[in-house]
C-alpha cells in the first residue's frame, strides 16, 4: 500500500511539472504573438483617412459612457471630470449610482450643478427600479441615475436603457480614462464597422501616479510592492495574453474598467446577467455564442493604446477579496458556456481559448497549490528526491519570472508608458519578486474561490477606496 500510494504520489508531481511547463510555454508563444502584433500596431497601422476622421464629427459614431457607482464618493468626481474632458465629437456620461450609501451622489449633485430630469427612456431591460434622472444646469452631457441597489449589471442594464446612442462604453466609476481613449477604442469599429461587435482597451494601475483634474499627469509606480505586483500582472495579462487572444478572434474578456459595445448587440443578447460576479466575462462568452448561433462574420478586439488607469488595491484583505471574486466569476462563466469547449463550430474560441481556459485558468489554482503541498510533504517525509522538487520550483517560479520580466520588455519595446530607467529597473526587481511569495499567495486565494462555489457564496465584498491623490 505504502509503495502504491509513493508511486501515485511520485507520477502526481511529474504531471504537475509538466502541466507547469505546459502552461509557462503557451504564455511565452503568447507573449511572442503579443510583441509581434504590438510591433505591427506600432509601425505599421498608422491611417491617415482614420486620424482625420476623428476630427469630423459626422463620421464618428456617438457614444454613450455608463459608470456604475457603488460608494464611489472617493473617486467619483475627478473620474466624471476624466470622462466630460475626453477629446471626442459626440458622447454623453451616464452615471448610475447603485443605491450608494455614502455621499456619491450629493457630491455629484453638488460638483456638477444637477436638476431631476424629465428624460424619457425606454425599459427594455429589467433592472430594479429607477428613483430618479439628473442632468445638469451646465452645457455638459451628463446624466446621473439614481437607482436602488441592485448591484454592477443591474446598474449597467439600467444605463443601457437610458443611453440614447449606438455604442455604449462601460467603464468603473473609480477609473480614469486617458483624453483619447475613446478616439483610440472606436477604431475597429471605423475600419470593420459591420463585424466589430466590442473592444477592450488596456487597463493600467494608477496607484502612485500624478492626477489632476481628472487627468494623470505624470505616470510613476506605487509605493506599496503589493501595487507594483500588479503593474506586472496587468501588463503581462494584457500584453501578452489578450492582445494574442484578439488576434486570433477568441478573446474571451473584455475587462469591466473599460470595454466599448455595440448596444444593439448588447440589446440583442439580453444585456448583463445579474446572477453571475463575472459580469464582463460572460457577457464576451455569450456574444460570442449569440454570433456563432446567428452565423455571423464578426470580431472582437482588444485595442492596446486606449488608457482606463484604475486604483488596484493595497490592502490584502481586499486584493484577497478580489482575486477571490474574479475565480469565482471565471468558475461561473465557464461553467454556463461549457457546451462550447471543443466545439469545432465556435473556432479557435471553443478549440483552443476555452480549453486554455478551463485547463490554466480555472484549475491552475487547484494543480498548483496540490503541487506546493505535495512537494513540501514528500521533502519532509521522504517521498521525493531533491532533484523532482527542483524541478517543480524551477516549473513554478524561474518561468513565473521569466514571464513576469517579459511582459515588462514588452511594454518597453511597444507601448512604453514607463519612461523613467528607475521605473523600469523596479518593475523587472518586481517581476522577480513577484513569484517569491506573491503569486503563491493569490494561488491559495484563487483555489479558495472553488470551496464558496460550493458553499453557495455570491456577492463582491467589501471594496475599499482611497481615492486618485
Amino acid at each position: 500500500m505504502r509503495t502504491a500510494l509513493l508511486t501515485a504520489a511520485n507520477w502526481y508531481e511529474s504531471w504537475v511539472i509538466f502541466y507547469l511547463f505546459a502552461i509557462s510555454a503557451i504564455y511565452m508563444v503568447l507573449s511572442l504573438t503579443g510583441l509581434v502584433d504590438l510591433l505591427r500596431r506600432r509601425f505599421f497601422q498608422y491611417d491617415p483617412l482614420v486620424e482625420r476622421a476623428a476630427e469630423m464629427s459626422s463620421l464618428m459614431p456617438p457614444v454613450s459612457i455608463l459608470a456604475p457607482a457603488y460608494n464611489e464618493a472617493a473617486s467619483v468626481c475627478q473620474s466624471v471630470r476624466a470622462m466630460l474632458a475626453l477629446k471626442y465629437p459626440e458622447f454623453e456620461v451616464i452615471v448610475i449610482n447603485d443605491g450608494s450609501t455614502d455621499d456619491t451622489l450629493p457630491l455629484l449633485i453638488r460638483e456638477f450643478h444637477l436638476y431631476k430630469s424629465a428624460r424619457y427612456f425606454d425599459h427594455t431591460l429589467p433592472s430594479n427600479p429607477i428613483r430618479a434622472v439628473y442632468e445638469s444646469i451646465d452645457p455638459i452631457p451628463l446624466v446621473v441615475i439614481d437607482k436602488e441597489n441592485g448591484g454592477k449589471s443591474d446598474a449597467l442594464n439600467s444605463g443601457l436603457n437610458v443611453a440614447r446612442y449606438p455604442l455604449v462604453c462601460g467603464v468603473d466609476a473609480d477609473s480614469v480614462l486617458e483624453e483619447h481613449a475613446l478616439l483610440s477604442a472606436v477604431r475597429p469599429f471605423l475600419y470593420d464597422p459591420d463585424r466589430v461587435l466590442a473592444v477592450g482597451g488596456i487597463v493600467r494601475v494608477a496607484n502612485g501616479c500624478k492626477v489632476s483634474a481628472g487627468r494623470v499627469t505624470e505616470v510613476d509606480l506605487p509605493n506599496s510592492w503589493i501595487a507594483r505586483f500588479q503593474v506586472v500582472e496587468y501588463l503581462r495579462a494584457f500584453l501578452g495574453g489578450r492582445v494574442a487572444f484578439s488576434a486570433y478572434n477568441c478573446l474571451v474578456v473584455i475587462s469591466g474598467a473599460f470595454g466599448l459595445f455595440s448596444k444593439s448587440a448588447l440589446l440583442a443578447v439580453g444585456g448583463y446577467r445579474t446572477d453571475t460576479v463575472g459580469e464582463d466575462m460572460e457577457l464576451v462568452m455569450r456574444l460570442h455564442h449569440w454570433a456563432r448561433g446567428q452565423g455571423r462574420d464578426y470580431r472582437i478586439v482588444f485595442e492596446p493604446n486606449p488608457v482606463c488607469w484604475t486604483e488596484v488595491p493595497e490592502s490584502l484583505g481586499t486584493l484577497r477579496r478580489q482575486r477571490n471574486r474574479w475565480q469565482r466569476g471565471t468558475i461561473e462563466t465557464l461553467w454556463a458556456h461549457r457546451g462550447m469547449l471543443l466545439r469545432p463550430r465556435y473556432g479557435t474560441l471553443g478549440m483552443a481559448a476555452f480549453p486554455y481556459f478551463v485547463l490554466f485558468e480555472m484549475f491552475g489554482p487547484l494543480v498548483e497549490l496540490t503541487g506546493y503541498v505535495l512537494t513540501l510533504v514528500g521533502l519532509a517525509f521522504g517521498f521525493f528526491v531533491y532533484e523532482t522538487a527542483f524541478l517543480f520550483l524551477l516549473a513554478s517560479i524561474s518561468f513565473g519570472v521569466l514571464l513576469s520580466v517579459g511582459s515588462v520588455v514588452l511594454e518597453e519595446l511597444t507601448l512604453r508608458r514607463y519612461p523613467k530607467v528607475h521605473d523600469l529597473l523596479l518593475l523587472v526587481v518586481s517581476g522577480v519578486l513577484e513569484s517569491l511569495g506573491f503569486r503563491q499567495l493569490l494561488t491559495i486565494w484563487r483555489a479558495g474561490a472553488f470551496l464558496d462555489i460550493l458553499r453557495g457564496r455570491t456577492g463582491w465584498g467589501f471594496m475599499e477606496r482611497k481615492g486618485f491623490g
